[in-house]
């Protein structure tokens, strides 16, 4: 975007989601939609999940670089907008997450002395210059970085950016793969929770993220309540803490994750399991008792 611009060649063409960018000499810029934020403005917790770190990238993402720097071209204002090309399930909306992870890695966004140690012995890079390591990597961070974003919890479409990247070229192509790795997934779920809420409620209620969250005592009172329970087969530990989260963005009630419940101060429910009947062999082991009912009245097991 901008005056005098230069494309580089670095989009996908075909299906899912992608990021393509281009080099600009001019004035950047956004969709009205987009808010904009400075990722120096910012002194955020780390990541939720700790293997988000700038070794979190493909190896390509490393390599380009390297050809940036080595050519001189790292420092050049450059403009990278993350989008996708199709709704997930046949859909027609998408609903955007993930930008809360985006700004916490941004903030954060270091090369420790271990990682650039592991780098320089690897075999794609062990014959680069130690300059690209020593002093370009190691002082490397995204205090030139500016972030034009939708709402995280917004309704998004295909082809129109969710999030734009304004700043050097260098260090704005190592965020490229780390970021879809954090909105993909996560708008994955909130999608597909908002739609199991349209399909179990017989409407669309739409919230922001921190609306949402705001609001989940009271969802309770909804009829039918929609309980996210996926833990036990989900992509491992922080993918299922992750469709908790994004579960709740989407519009669920409540989750069974008692983690999540914790860390992100959701409701937590549930039922239970196969193995509670299978604990009890007869009748007769619930013989003597009762339950209480909401209105303070013992019924009989039995």
């Amino acid at each position: 975007r901008g005056k005098n611009t230069q494309r580089v060649k670095k989009k996908k063409q075909k299906g899912g989601s992608g990021m393509s960018s281009e080099i600009t000499n001019g004035d950047a810029t956004a969709s009205p939609s987009l808010t904009k934020s400075s990722s120096s403005s910012f002194n955020l917790p780390m990541p939720t999940n700790s293997l988000v770190t700038p070794l979190l990238t493909d190896l390509y993402q490393l390599t380009m670089a390297y050809a940036y720097w080595k050519t001189k071209r790292h420092m050049e204002d450059s403009v990278f907008e993350l989008f996708f090309r199709k709704n997930p399930f046949g859909g027609e909306y998408t609903i955007f997450c993930g930008l809360d992870e985006v700004l916490r890695h941004l903030s954060n966004f270091r090369f420790g002395k271990d990682d650039l140690d592991y780098l320089r012995g690897t075999p794609a890079l062990k014959h680069c210059d130690a300059a690209f390591f020593d002093e370009y990597l190691a002082d490397m961070d995204c205090a030139g970085v500016q972030v034009h974003a939708m709402k995280e919890g917004s309704v998004a479409f295909p082809r129109v950016p969710l999030v734009v990247v304004r700043g050097p070229l260098g260090v704005c192509q190592l965020l490229e793969t780390t970021l879809l790795a954090l909105i993909n997934y996560p708008s994955l779920v909130a999608t597909n929770a908002a739609r199991m809420i349209v399909a179990a409620t017989g409407r669309f209620t739409h919230f922001s993220s921190e609306d949402n969250l705001q609001h989940m005592e009271h969802a309770s009172k909804k009829t039918p309540r929609c309980i996210e329970f996926g833990l036990r087969r989900a992509q491992g530990p922080d993918g299922g803490f992750s469709a908790s989260k994004y579960s709740a963005v989407g519009g669920f009630d409540a989750t069974s994750n008692v983690q999540a419940g914790k860390i992100l101060g959701v409701p937590i429910a549930g039922t239970h399991a196969h193995a509670f009947v299978q604990a009890h062999s007869s009748l007769s082991d619930a013989q003597s008792f009762t339950l209480r009912d909401s209105n303070g009245k013992d019924v009989s097991l039995l």
